[in-house]
């Protein structure tokens, strides 16, 4: 192979020790005290990945990331690992209970783009919080207030509910123009 050093022995890499570009071995003492010393003179920021890259670079070693990281583990320079915090449960209605359908519905609009016609379209659904199921949804090239508050109204007579005062849903959007216009609050 061309432009690849013949630096590595048959039997595999010594242990102990690790090799520079010209095949000389170095002793890991001899690059714990390179790290202490990039360390020290500030030269680089902490992380195993960062010291591997100087030591590539500076040291000419040929060295790997697992090696470096094991090197520094032992002399205790690491920082302690993040904590991956568990994450919360976010749920739709969290500042309410939902016992059955038709109490909180959630309105939004995802926008999308055709390829060959160098158009968005828009779909603007309405999804019932209780069952997930998408009570109706409305797609198009504009989007409105006038489109929402149709949808609103359609899918209120898909279930039975327009008309009804005492059983309508609460409706839960995000603060985008369609739905804070005075069109869709009457």
């Amino acid at each position: 192979m061309e432009g690849r050093p013949k630096y590595r022995p048959k039997g595999g890499k010594p242990r102990g020790y690790s090799l520079n570009k010209d095949g000389k071995k170095i002793c890991d003492d001899d690059i714990k005290e390179n790290i202490l010393l990039s360390i020290d003179g500030d030269e680089i920021y902490y992380g195993y990945r960062r010291i591997n890259y100087h030591l590539r670079h500076k040291y000419m070693l040929v060295t790997n990331t697992k090696k470096v990281y094991r090197l520094c583990k032992e002399l205790g320079i690491l920082k302690n690992q993040r904590v991956i915090k568990p994450k919360i449960k976010r749920t739709m209605a969290s500042n309410r209970t939902v016992t059955d359908s038709n109490q909180l519905w959630k309105m939004d609009i995802k926008y999308s783009y055709i390829q060959g016609e160098d158009k968005f379209f828009y779909m603007l659904n309405i999804i019932d919080i209780f069952d997930r199921i998408i009570v109706d949804y409305n797609m198009g090239f504009h989007c409105e207030a006038k489109d929402a508050a149709s949808l609103l109204k359609y899918a209120l007579m898909k279930r039975n509910l327009y008309g009804k005062e005492y059983v309508k849903p609460v409706i839960r959007t995000d603060d985008g123009p369609r739905f804070v216009s005075y069109r869709f609050k009457e």
